[in-house]
């Protein structure tokens, strides 16, 4: 059909030389380093505050399974290992000379949010500290970490539990106002959610946001990468995701994936055994 058509040469018009996604989780660790380590350098010219976020999408478990609904029945507890070990990869990769391993401290149990430090050999302030899942209920030991670390060492949050002052409640909006959402920008973000029901990814590197869709409805011509917006300094909204997915998409996941099985059969219809 010339839906499938027009989707295979959207799919090729894209450069094969470099993925606008991590590929596999070490690559997403190498990229979250090198944004970082541009991150952390612009805000020391420009004299801003080293405070940063740092989304990372966690892989899932190796003995996780596709009839699984929730990969994560532990929650935040059952990821805390993972995102540690994560974690002081990417702190031991962002400085440079490092001193020893990094170092790290449970700030709460309850909530499974923990402090972790990367020393540098050459001098205290090129330290690098990160606060591992941090919540609403971790606002006190943010600005305690914040005092403690100083202006000019750099702090990341790994992966909040937050998005917006509202979520600390009224008494405390205001505070996370001016503590948090004032003074945080990116250092680096591997996100994914449905956008119009289609398969999302947005990514920041230091300084822009990327965004694509994948498609792999045809399993002839495989996963795609399907641009989306071109990059920018400013997160794309719902709203312009949706509108750029229409434009490049018009025709919805399922009726691709119909059309795929009018032209080629359903899937278990395909090839094997007779």
């Amino acid at each position: 059909m010339m839906m499938m058509k027009q989707l295979a040469i959207l799919a090729s018009s894209i450069t094969l030389t470099t993925s606008l996604i991590p590929s596999s989780p070490q690559q997403q660790t190498r990229r979250a380093i090198a944004s970082i380590k541009n991150a952390i350098s612009a805000a020391k010219e420009e004299n801003r505050p080293c405070r940063f976020y740092l989304d990372y999408l966690i892989p899932l478990p190796i003995e996780t399974k596709a009839e699984d609904i929730d990969p994560w029945p532990g929650g935040l507890a059952q990821m805390y290992p993972y995102a540690e070990d994560i974690l002081k990869e990417i702190l031991e990769g962002v400085v440079d000379e490092p001193a020893g391993p990094c170092s790290g401290q449970v700030i709460s149990e309850p909530d499974c949010c923990g402090f972790f430090i990367q020393e540098s050999s050459v001098s205290p302030k090129n330290d690098v500290a990160a606060i591992l899942f941090p919540g609403v209920d971790q606002l006190e030991n943010i600005q305690q970490i914040n005092d403690m670390v100083g202006p000019s060492r750099p702090l990341l949050l790994f992966n909040k539990q937050f998005q917006r002052p509202a979520d600390f409640g009224f008494f405390k909006k205001q505070t996370s106002q001016k503590e948090i959402f004032d003074t945080y920008t990116y250092s680096f973000a591997f996100q994914e959610f449905a956008c119009r029901g289609e398969d999302t990814k947005l990514t920041f590197e230091y300084p822009n946001w990327s965004s694509c869709v994948i498609c792999d409805e045809d399993v002839d011509v495989g996963q795609k990468e399907i641009k989306l917006l071109d990059p920018q300094s400013v997160r794309p909204s719902y709203e312009e995701l949706e509108a750029k997915i229409n434009e490049v998409l018009p025709e919805p996941l399922w009726m691709r994936k119909m059309g795929e099985a009018g032209e080629k059969g359903f899937k278990f219809q395909r090839g094997g055994p007779k």
